[in-house]
C-alpha cells in the first residue's frame, strides 16, 4: 500500500514588485534573511500572507510599509497580475500568489526615490535588476519569473503587441470623464490593436485572454465590470479559433471581424435602454398619476443615455411640464455639463412645441435634500452592479437617494445600465475605492481664496513619519448604493429585478472561469 502523501498547507500571499521606469526598466529584489522561515538567502519581491478579511491589494500595501517603509507618497499601484496557484512539496505548501507592481516615484513627483527604501529584519539587502533579465528561478524564490511576468506582460508579448496593450491601458487610466459604456468601447478598440499584432504568436489564444484580463484589471478597475463582460463575449466568439493559429489569413480576418461586430452592436445599446424607460413610464408612471401634468426627476453626473431617455419618454407622455433637478457632481462638475446638454437637446427637439415646457435647476451636491423635495424619480447610472444588486456609481449617489427617500417617500429610484455592467459574485467585497488626484478637488478652493488653505497644503506635504498631524484630501469618485434603496433596473432587455441581476452575475462567473480562470 502506497504511503499517504502529506497534506499541503494552503497559503495565500501577495508578491509586490517595486519597479523603476526611469531609463531602462528595473525591478527591486530583496534577499531574504536567516530569520525568515522559507527560502532563506533567495531573492524575492516584497511578500506576505493575506490576513483573514483583508483584500490582496490591502495586504500588498501593508507588507510594503512594514518591510520597506514605502507608502503612497513614494510608490503608486501600477499593475495587478493574474493570481495563480502552485505547490512546493519540499516545504509542504501550496501557494496562491497575488502579484502586484508598484511604480517608484521620483523626487520630481513628490517621492523620495530609492532612498525611501528601508528594509526590515526579513531582508539582508536588496538591489536593482533589469526586468528583461528575470527569466528563471535560478537565484530567486520559486516561480519568481512567472509572478513578475504577470505584471510585466512585455516579457511574453512581441514588442508591437505589448506597445498596443500599454497604449490602450494608458488611455483608459487617463480618461476620467467617459462613462463605463464609452470606456468599454475604448478598451475593445485598443484590444483590436493588440490582436492585429498576434498573427505570428504561436500561443496567441493565451496571449489574447491575458491581454483581455489586463484591459479589465489595469485600465480603470472601478469600471471594469462592463469591460470584462464585453471581453467575455468577444472571447466566446474567438474560442472557435483556439486550436489553430492566426497565421492563416482567414482566421486572422475573422478574429478582427469579431471585435468589429461587437463594437457595432454596442452602438444600439443606449437606444434599447431608452426604449425600456419609455415603456416603463407609459405603463407604470401614468397609471400612478393619471392626472399629473408634470414629470419631476432628480439626477446627477452626466449620462447621454439618461439625458436622451428623459427626453424620449417626455415626448411620449401626455404631460406638458418637465421638471429636472441636477446635482453639480464635484469635482469635475459633470452635472453642469449634463444640464447644458439637456437644455440644448430640449430646445432642438421641442422648440416648436408650445405645449412642452422644461424647468431645470442645478443644485450643489450638499443641497441634495432640497433638490429631492417632491420628485417622482431619482435616475442613476451604474458603473458596476454587484451580484446582490448594489450599484457602484458617482459619489453623491447615496446621499441623493437617501435624501429623496426622506423628502419624497413615494419616489422611485431607477438605475440605468446595460446588463454588461453586472459583475460576477464577490465584486462588491473586492471593490477598491478609487481615490484620485486631490488637486481636482482643491482647484475650486484655489480660485476662491479659501481661508486657511495654505495651512492644509503645507500639512499635506509633510511626511507622515515627521509629524503627528496627518492631513489628506480625499477625492473618491465612486460609492455603493444598497439594493434595498433601488426599485428597478432599466436595461436593454426592459426593466429587471434583483433576481434577474443575480442570475446574470452567475452567468458572468461561469464565463469568467472558462476564459480567464486558467491563465
Amino acid at each position: 500500500m502506497a504511503a499517504q502523501q502529506p497534506e499541503l498547507q494552503q497559503r495565500s500571499v501577495v508578491s509586490s514588485f517595486i519597479i523603476s521606469l526611469r531609463g531602462s526598466p528595473r525591478v527591486a529584489l530583496f534577499r531574504r534573511s536567516d530569520s525568515v522561515n522559507t527560502y532563506r538567502h533567495r531573492l524575492a519581491p516584497i511578500s506576505g500572507t493575506i490576513e483573514p478579511h483583508e483584500s490582496p491589494v490591502a495586504a500588498a500595501w501593508r507588507e510594503l510599509k512594514e518591510e520597506t517603509t514605502l507608502t503612497a507618497r513614494d510608490i503608486e499601484l501600477w499593475r495587478h497580475g493574474k493570481s495563480y496557484t502552485f505547490s512546493d512539496p519540499s516545504i509542504r505548501r501550496q501557494w496562491t500568489i497575488y502579484p502586484f507592481a508598484f511604480r517608484l516615484k521620483h523626487s520630481d513627483e513628490g517621492g523620495r526615490g530609492e532612498e525611501a527604501i528601508k528594509i526590515d529584519w526579513e531582508h539582508d539587502g536588496w538591489e536593482w535588476f533589469d526586468l528583461r533579465d528575470i527569466q528563471g528561478d535560478e537565484f530567486g524564490v520559486p516561480r519568481l519569473a512567472d509572478s513578475l511576468h504577470r505584471v510585466w506582460f512585455e516579457a511574453e508579448m512581441s514588442g508591437e503587441a505589448s506597445q498596443a496593450l500599454r497604449s490602450g491601458l494608458q488611455q483608459l487610466k487617463n480618461d476620467h470623464r467617459s462613462g463605463s459604456h464609452e470606456l468599454t468601447t475604448i478598451a475593445l478598440t485598443g484590444y483590436r490593436d493588440v490582436l492585429v499584432h498576434l498573427r505570428d504568436d504561436s500561443n496567441w489564444w493565451r496571449t489574447a485572454r491575458m491581454a483581455a484580463w489586463h484591459m479589465c484589471k489595469n485600465g480603470r478597475e472601478s469600471m471594469s465590470s462592463a469591460t470584462q463582460n464585453a471581453f467575455l463575449a468577444v472571447l466566446s466568439d474567438l474560442e472557435k479559433l483556439a486550436g489553430s493559429g492566426l497565421d492563416n489569413g482567414s482566421a486572422w480576418d475573422y478574429a478582427l471581424d469579431v471585435v468589429d461586430s461587437h463594437l457595432e452592436k454596442r452602438r444600439a445599446m443606449p437606444a434599447r435602454v431608452r426604449d425600456s424607460f419609455t415603456a416603463y413610464l407609459n405603463t407604470t408612471f401614468m397609471q400612478m398619476a393619471e392626472s399629473q401634468s408634470t414629470l419631476t426627476i432628480l439626477t446627477l453626473s452626466a449620462s447621454s443615455t439618461i439625458r436622451d431617455s428623459i427626453l424620449d419618454a417626455f415626448a411620449s407622455l401626455p404631460i406638458s411640464n418637465l421638471d429636472i433637478r441636477i446635482l453639480e457632481s464635484r469635482p469635475l462638475f459633470e452635472g453642469a455639463s449634463m444640464a447644458s446638454s439637456l437644455v440644448s437637446e430640449f430646445q432642438t427637439r421641442f422648440s416648436s412645441r408650445l405645449d412642452r415646457h422644461l424647468r431645470l435647476a442645478v443644485y450643489t451636491d450638499a443641497s441634495a435634500a432640497i433638490a429631492a423635495d417632491g420628485v417622482d424619480f431619482v435616475l442613476l447610472g451604474a458603473d458596476c452592479i454587484s451580484s446582490e444588486g448594489w450599484i457602484s456609481n458617482k459619489t453623491g449617489s447615496l446621499p441623493a437617494v437617501l435624501a429623496a427617500r426622506y423628502a419624497s417617500p413615494s419616489v422611485k429610484v431607477l438605475v440605468f445600465s446595460q446588463l454588461e455592467k453586472v459583475a460576477e459574485p464577490g465584486s462588491q467585497e473586492d471593490h477598491n475605492a478609487e481615490n484620485n488626484d486631490p488637486v481636482e478637488l482643491m482647484t475650486p478652493w484655489l480660485g476662491s481664496d479659501v481661508k486657511g488653505l495654505g495651512i492644509l497644503q503645507k500639512q499635506m506635504d509633510t511626511p507622515p513619519d515627521t509629524s503627528n498631524c496627518v492631513v489628506e484630501v480625499k477625492n473618491i469618485y465612486f460609492e455603493w448604493v444598497p439594493v434595498n434603496l433601488i426599485d428597478r433596473y432599466v436595461c436593454e432587455e426592459g426593466t429587471v429585478s434583483r433576481k434577474d441581476i443575480k442570475a446574470k452575475a452567475y452567468q458572468v462567473k461561469e464565463k469568467a472561469d472558462r476564459y480567464l480562470g486558467s491563465l
